[in-house]
């Protein structure tokens, strides 16, 4: 149930994602937008320690 869960959340992110960017570099910038968020988080939280 909770893969379930998280696979509606990525189809509804992704598509209020392509639809709120027109161009295809309107959506490269998105996506890095995201890519920087999920890198921040996992900094965050320690998961990129090389220990």
């Amino acid at each position: 149930m909770k893969r379930f869960m998280a696979l509606m959340l990525i189809a509804m992110f992704s598509v209020g994602t392509l639809s709120a960017c027109n161009t295809t570099k309107g959506f490269g910038q998105d996506v890095e937008k995201v890519g920087d968020k999920i890198e921040d988080a996992a900094e965050d939280t320690g998961g990129t320690d090389p220990r």
